[in-house]
């Protein structure tokens, strides 16, 4: 016999995704009755951050980041390339190869950024949208 929470849990997975249910003080399964609306921050809805399904917040693509991210990156490929390093290449080689590096990653960078902003926004319109449907459909 499965106990308590093992059937609420079993019970909980059987349900379409845009039934949303939460247990409340004395154990039973309460529908909730409209969404809770999101806070409103004064940002046009475009450049304001996502979250995915899991709950990690994806913010929009910023170019402060991503130059960011390549200050951290920069010397560590610096300092990587200078320890495997021919015999014969110069220390100036070596950052004439991060500067090529860097001019490679630093558009890179903002392009994943931007492709997963949008890949958060797709699942965040695909998941408003099948709630907003299953919710008026059922009762």
């Amino acid at each position: 016999m499965a106990s308590k929470k093992q059937r609420r849990r079993r019970d909980k997975e059987r349900r379409h995704e845009y039934e949303y249910v939460y247990v409340d003080e004395e154990g039973r399964d309460v529908a909730v009755d409209e969404a809770e609306p999101a806070p409103s921050n004064g940002k046009s809805p475009s450049a304001k951050s996502v979250r995915t399904g899991r709950g990690r917040k994806v913010d929009p693509p910023s170019w402060r980041r991503t130059l960011r991210r390549a200050a951290i990156f920069a010397p560590l490929i610096f300092i990587i390339l200078y320890l495997l390093r021919a015999k014969d290449a110069t220390t100036a080689s070596v950052l004439l190869s991060v500067l090529m590096l860097m001019a490679f990653f630093i558009p890179f960078s903002y392009f994943m950024d931007s492709l997963m902003f949008r890949l958060a926004q797709r699942r965040g319109a695909k998941a408003g949208g099948s709630s907003a449907k299953g919710s008026s459909g059922r009762s």
